[in-house]
C-alpha cells in the first residue's frame, strides 16, 4: 500500500496576487479580467519590457567589453529598486540585519522576521517530486505585470539589446519572464519564469536549465546566482521557475573544497569536469566547464531528469556566471514528515531549500540570529544530506543517465593542502545597499 506523506506547510507569498488566487481557486476564469496578469486573457496583447541575450555567451576581450556585460546586472537591480520604490515588496528587505558567521566556511546569516508573516496554509505533499500542475492553485499566469521587470529572450545574435517596451509574441511560443519575489531573501530577488503561458510545473528539462545558464552568463557578475528546488525540496509553487538575486560575498559552498572524479576517455566530450563536495555538511555534485553552456545543461539536466523521474528532491545552485553548477539531492522534508527532525531544528522555523543549503541561512527569531554559528549551521544543513551510502548509489545513477563513466583512476582533491580556499571576486560597480559587512 502506497504510504502518503505530507507537511502542513506555510509557503511563503511570492506575488501580491497570491493570496487573492488562493480566495478565488474555485471561480472560473474571466477574460480580460482588467488588471494585467500574465494569463491567456490579458498577456497576448501586452506590451513588456524585453531583454534580448546573445545567443554565444563569451568572455569580454576589453575593458569596454567588461563595462558592457556589467549592464544586465546594473538593468535588473535598477528595475527591482523601482518596483521597491513602488511599494510593491512585502517589507524591506534591505532593512534585514545580515552578518558573516566567524568560522572556516563563513556562513551568511540573515534576520528576516517579517518573511513568514503574511502567508497561507496549504497541504503540500512531499513524496512527489513530479506533480501536475493545478490551475486552480496559485501559479505565475496570476501575477499582475508590474511585478515583471521583463521578458528574457534568445536575441539570436553576437550581442544582447533592451527593449523598453516590446509586444508579446504568442504565436511560435510563449514567452520568458523575469518578475520580482515580492517576499525577496536578498537584494535583487528575482523569478526567472520560463514559457510562462505553457503552464509548466516545476521540473527541469534541457531547455529550461539552458535559459537559467543563460541569465547566469548574461549577468557576468559571480556574486549574481540562480537557484531552483524541486517539489520535495521546498519549490512552494508548482509553476516552473528559477529563483536568483544579487549577495556580495562567497557563498559558503562556493569556498568548500571539491575531490575531482575523473571521467573514462570516452565520456569526457562534453569538456565538463565533475567532482563532489568535502568538508560540507550536505553532499553534493559539482559540474564545471563544458565545450559550451549547451554541454553543461545538457549534463546537468539530465542529472536532474533522472532526480525528479526517480521521485528524489534536489536543490541547485548556479554559480561563477552560469559556469559552475551545484546538485545537492536532499531528504529533509521526507524527514521532517517522518518525525525524524529534532524539535529544536524545527522550532527555527528554517526550511532549508537551494540557498540555506549553500550558505546563505534566513533566521525567522531574533535569538536564533544572535545565537548563530558555524556549529548551528552545520547541524542543521547535516539533516539535509543524504547518507554516505545513498548518496554514492544516486551519483553512480546520475552518471548513467548523464552518459558520464567513472574511470578507475583515483579521485584526487583539487584542495588538498587549503581546504578552505576564499573565492578572489573583485569588487563591482553597483549600489553598496546590498553590502554585507563582516
Amino acid at each position: 500500500m502506497e504510504m502518503k506523506l505530507t507537511i502542513k506547510r506555510v509557503p511563503t507569498v511570492v506575488s501580491n496576487y497570491q493570496e487573492d488566487a488562493a480566495a478565488t481557486a474555485g471561480e472560473r476564469p474571466r477574460a480580460g479580467c482588467g488588471r494585467d496578469c500574465l494569463g491567456d486573457c490579458c498577456l497576448p496583447d501586452s506590451k513588456l519590457p524585453l531583454y534580448a541575450f546573445k545567443a554565444s555567451p563569451k568572455k569580454p576581450s576589453s575593458q569596454e567589453d567588461a563595462s558592457n556585460d556589467e549592464f544586465f546586472v546594473n538593468l535588473l537591480l535598477g528595475l527591482w529598486e523601482d518596483r521597491m520604490a513602488r511599494g510593491l515588496f512585502r517589507y524591506d528587505v534591505t532593512a534585514c540585519e545580515t552578518k558573516v558567521i566567524p568560522g572556516n566556511l563563513g556562513f551568511v546569516a540573515q534576520l528576516n522576521e517579517g518573511r513568514h508573516l503574511k502567508k497561507r496554509p496549504t497541504e503540500f505533499r512531499v513524496d512527489r517530486v513530479l506533480q501536475p500542475f493545478d490551475a486552480a492553485k496559485f501559479n505565475f499566469t496570476k501575477v499582475g505585470q508590474e511585478e515583471v521587470l521583463f521578458q528574457f529572450e534568445n536575441g539570436g545574435g553576437d550581442d544582447s539589446f533592451f527593449v523598453e517596451s516590446s509586444p508579446i509574441s504568442v504565436a511560435d511560443r510563449a514567452p520568458n519572464v523575469v518578475a520580482i519575489n515580492v517576499s525577496p531573501i536578498e537584494y535583487g530577488h528575482v523569478l526567472l519564469i520560463p514559457r510562462v503561458l505553457d503552464r509548466l510545473p516545476q521540473r527541469i528539462d534541457q531547455e529550461s536549465f539552458l535559459l537559467a545558464l543563460y541569465m547566469a552568463a548574461e549577468a557576468a557578475s559571480p556574486y549574481f546566482r540562480l537557484g531552483y528546488n524541486s517539489l520535495g525540496a521546498f519549490a512552494t509553487i508548482n509553476h516552473l521557475h528559477f529563483q536568483a538575486y544579487y549577495l556580495t560575498v562567497p557563498f559558503p559552498v562556493e569556498k568548500a573544497a571539491t575531490k575531482r572524479i575523473f571521467l573514462a576517455e570516452g565520456t569526457m566530450n562534453s569538456g565538463v569536469k565533475v567532482s563532489k563536495l568535502m568538508n560540507y555538511p550536505v553532499r553534493g555534485l559539482v559540474f564545471e566547464g563544458g565545450n559550451s553552456l549547451s554541454d553543461l545543461a545538457n549534463v546537468v539536466s539530465s542529472a536532474c531528469i533522472w532526480l525528479q523521474d526517480n521521485n528524489v528532491p534536489y536543490n541547485v545552485l548556479i554559480s561563477d556566471c552560469g559556469k559552475k553548477i551545484f546538485l545537492f539531492p536532499q531528504c529533509y522534508a521526507e524527514k521532517q514528515a517522518l518525525g525524524e527532525v529534532s524539535q529544536e531544528l524545527l522550532d527555527t522555523q528554517v526550511n532549508p531549500a537551494v540557498w540555506e543549503i549553500s550558505g546563505h541561512i534566513v533566521l525567522k527569531r531574533r535569538s536564533d540570529y544572535e545565537e548563530a554559528s558555524e556549529a548551528s549551521a552545520w547541524r542543521l544543513l547535516a539533516e539535509v544530506s543524504l547518507s554516505e551510502e545513498r548518496f554514492e548509489e544516486v551519483k553512480a545513477y546520475i552518471f548513467d543517465a548523464a552518459g558520464l563513466v567513472q574511470s578507475d583512476e583515483e579521485e584526487v582533491s583539487e584542495d588538498e593542502d587549503a581546504t578552505y580556499t576564499p573565492v578572489s571576486i573583485a569588487p563591482p560597480a553597483v549600489a553598496e545597499g546590498c553590502l554585507v559587512l563582516q
